[in-house]
């Protein structure tokens, strides 16, 4: 009955299944405690599975003590909760072989099941999700030696990760991310779990350096310490051939990559962001022909974008930003559009990959799940300093959905051929020196939710306001003064305005008079001081001048004095004073 629309209760005639020995009713919409459903009636049942439902499922299984057959329960995805009252000293009488509890705990947090004390030939166990409380349960090690599969992935365990006493030779997949666990990595992990498959560990509180004993861990494919705080160098002993996925981001690894994974040439997923590394991107890179995922953002590397990378034919998403890089872009590089990853040994693919990958797209971050990164493609070179051109090649990456290359020092025109990236959906440039004009052949990229162009050198006229273009603020453009058009506020047509009438006849010839006669005075005085000052210069410079200006100005004075007494006072018989000469 799996994989319907099938909802309500279970009815009750599935009791008088007595003989039945399989029931899978996952992904479904069925509810009810199964406490108090007539599952409890089966007790021929050998497997039940009930995942993906809305079931109300205790975590002691009290219902199910009796079913004697019973070897595979799968109850992940359901309401999970804790008894009142559990009945500690009771024996269940199955000894399962798969357990499935994972889901939404609620009711607090959980200890491990006593019933679980009594279990010898578990091989699965997934208490994923539920809060689980205490530290590592050891003794689940100890007392199922053919166990391949334990996940406790998302609970409150704490302490430190312990070891069995004896080491377990079946254990193929571990996974104890998002924890509390902390101290060390034990360094003989490797030693006790030498079948390792898979190991998740991440979202812990580990510290100190990857344990050397990784080195024998020869089955290892995929391996998960992100989010720790794991420190010193990249060990020269990560070189298993059958890696393939390594997520490492978030801690404070330094040095150099130089000596790691050389021998691991099938790596489809290398995340070592977030880091102290230092150096550069190693020639060995370019052997890795499986590679798909390459990020390295937020370390401190340096030096040129190695050529190397033109021979990775499968990438699909590069992540250099925020780095020291510097040189030019390479255009040789070349992008796959869906990516499928196939794990040997038959294991699901999307299993393996359930790990999310980080990934900066239209100015922000993102966790995309196994599902979305299958479709991801793009590059991220952002926060460099990177030079030159862009080159024109890269508009044949038609397939990528995200390219920053912004904070660089890129100079030159913007490509035309950006118009050719038909599936892009995030475009950003900014933060460069590019001139030129802003190709109007863009407005055909009609995915495009994000574009950046802001603080360039960039001239003439912005994209037509059409299509996913007129989706874009100004923010978008700013920090071009020469851009012009919408949604900037420049207009690119400069406008006249027209000329304030002038005055009438009569006012001309008014001002004109007005000025002439002001012009005159100022004129008459300036001229006036000229002469007298220069008249007193001459006289002050030439005793000779002076003296004959003065004899001069004695003889007026006397002409003067000698007409107006004849002529004018003699006849008044006015007595005046006489000018001693």
């Amino acid at each position: 009955m799996s994989g319907n629309d099938l909802s309500g209760a279970l009815p009750w005639c599935l009791a008088n299944l007595t003989s039945l020995q399989q029931l899978h009713m996952s992904s479904n919409n069925f509810i009810g405690d199964i406490s108090f459903s007539p599952l409890t009636s089966l007790t021929s049942i050998r497997e039940l599975s009930l995942s993906d439902n809305h079931f109300q499922i205790p975590v002691s299984l009290s219902s199910f003590l009796n079913h004697s057959q019973l070897k595979y329960f799968d109850g992940s995805n359901n309401e999970i909760y804790v008894e009142e009252l559990e009945e500690h000293n009771l024996a269940p009488k199955f000894q399962l072989e798969r357990l499935g509890l994972s889901g939404n705990g609620y009711g607090g947090a959980f200890s491990f099941p006593k019933f679980l004390l009594h279990q010898y030939s578990l091989q699965v166990i997934d208490f994923s999700n539920l809060k689980m409380r205490g530290g590592f349960p050891i003794w689940l090690l100890e007392n199922n030696t053919n166990l391949n599969e334990l996940h406790l992935v998302n609970n409150s365990l704490s302490g430190t990760f312990q070891l069995p006493i004896h080491p377990h030779q079946n254990l193929n997949e571990l996974d104890i991310s998002n924890n509390n666990f902390e101290s060390h990595i034990p360094r003989e992990i490797a030693s006790y779990f030498p079948s390792l498959i898979l190991l998740f560990m991440s979202d812990n509180h580990f510290s100190g350096h990857v344990p050397s004993s990784f080195d024998f861990l020869l089955y290892l494919q995929v391996l998960d310490l992100s989010n720790n705080n794991i420190s010193g160098t990249l060990p020269s002993f990560l070189n298993s051939s059958d890696l393939l996925h390594v997520y490492l981001s978030r801690n404070m690894l330094q040095g150099s990559l130089e000596h790691a994974f050389q021998k691991s040439f099938d790596l489809i997923t290398l995340d070592l962001s977030h880091n102290h590394l230092t150096g550069s991107i190693p020639k060995w890179i370019g052997e890795s022909s499986q590679l798909s995922f390459l990020l390295l953002g937020y370390n401190n590397l340096h030096g040129s974008i190695p050529t190397q990378l033109c021979k990775l034919n499968k990438l699909s998403f590069i992540d250099l930003s925020h780095n020291n890089f510097s040189g030019h872009i390479l255009p040789c590089l070349r992008f796959k559009s869906i990516i499928r990853f196939i794990l040997r040994g038959g294991y699901p693919s999307e299993f393996n990959l359930r790990e999310p990958l980080v990934i900066t797209t239209k100015s922000l971050s993102y966790p995309y799940p196994p599902s979305i990164l299958y479709y991801m493609t793009g590059m991220d070179l952002s926060c460099n300093s990177l030079s030159g051109a862009i080159p024109p090649e890269i508009g044949n990456l038609n397939h990528i959905r995200v390219l920053n290359l912004s904070n660089n020092h890129l100079i030159g025109p913007i490509p035309q051929t950006l118009s050719n990236l038909s599936e892009v959906e995030s475009l950003d440039l900014s933060n460069n020196s590019l001139n030129g004009e802003i190709p109007p052949q863009l407005v055909q990229l009609h995915f495009l939710a994000y574009f950046s162009v802001a603080n360039n050198n960039l001239s003439g006229k912005t994209p037509d306001m059409v299509a996913q273009f007129s989706t874009f603020n100004k923010s978008s453009y700013e920090g071009n003064p020469l851009l012009c058009g919408p949604p900037l506020l420049n207009s690119c047509t400069k406008e006249v305005p027209p000329p304030p009438p002038g005055p009438s006849t009569d006012e001309k010839e008014k001002s004109s008079g007005i000025i002439d006669a002001q012009v005159f005075c100022v004129s008459f005085v300036v001229t006036y001081i000229m002469v007298l000052l220069g008249i007193a210069a001459v006289l002050y410079i030439n005793p000779d001048w002076r003296r004959a200006w003065f004899n001069f100005i004695e003889k007026s004075i006397n002409t003067c004095y000698y007409f107006v007494a004849d002529n004018l006072l003699k006849p008044f018989r006015i007595r005046v004073w006489k000018p001693l000469v």
